[in-house]
């Protein structure tokens, strides 16, 4: 049965979070709130995790997933960054913005993009993922919580048990969420391209 953590938003349960992390650190799929909007999340690494994350949400192979990260020192393990995009991710981080970047050896190859050799990486500004990577001491390897045939991720607890409760090990309760995914800025040409205009503001890149 999925267990339900009700987590306070502002102020984290570190003993709650310890028993969340537990869970992804055995292999569990959990949904768990963002600055942006709810996510599902796993192990980095961890295979059938992430497949079961593919069949949640019914996405093709190729469907790029995000290592969700604590700090600029952390992407630096596992994407290059030249000093214009460290300089960028600096102004932008923590916040709904997600980076493409050129991956390193340190990202597992099913998660780089085949063809570009990157990664999808962000830094999040909500306490809860924070507390969750903290405890885990790695990044956590998520994909919005997007439903095949919804045009917004869901946002209301009752509603994230309804529907995907009995396919995943936990639910992370931290209230509300948002609607509006991450911008997305590819950095991974030598300049900035908007993939996608979400919650992160853009008005300053073009």
């Amino acid at each position: 049965m999925t267990t339900v953590f009700e987590i306070h938003p502002l102020d984290p349960q570190p003993r709650l979070l310890r028993q969340v992390a537990d869970i992804i650190e055995r292999g569990g799929v959990i949904v768990y709130p963002t600055d942006s909007s709810y996510a599902l999340g796993c192990h980095l690494g961890d295979k059938a995790a992430l497949e079961r994350i593919r069949r949640i949400r019914r996405t093709e192979r190729d469907h790029d997933f995000t290592l969700v990260c604590s700090d600029l020192a952390e992407i630096a393990t596992y994407a290059r960054i030249d000093n214009w995009a460290y300089r960028m991710l600096k102004a932008l981080t923590p916040g709904p913005y997600t980076f493409i970047l050129q991956a390193t050896h340190d990202v597992p190859k099913r998660l780089r993009d085949p063809k570009r050799k990157s990664i999808g990486i962000r830094v999040p500004d909500n306490p809860i993922a924070q507390g969750l990577i903290e405890m885990l001491g790695q990044p956590i390897m998520s994909s919005t919580l997007f439903l095949p045939g919804d045009d917004i991720p869901l946002t209301q607890i009752d509603d994230i048990r309804e529907r995907v409760g009995s396919q995943v090990d936990a639910i992370v309760d931290g209230g509300a969420g948002g609607i509006d995914p991450t911008s997305i800025l590819d950095l991974s040409h030598g300049r900035v391209e908007i993939l996608r205009e979400g919650k992160g503001d853009v008005s300053n890149l073009v």
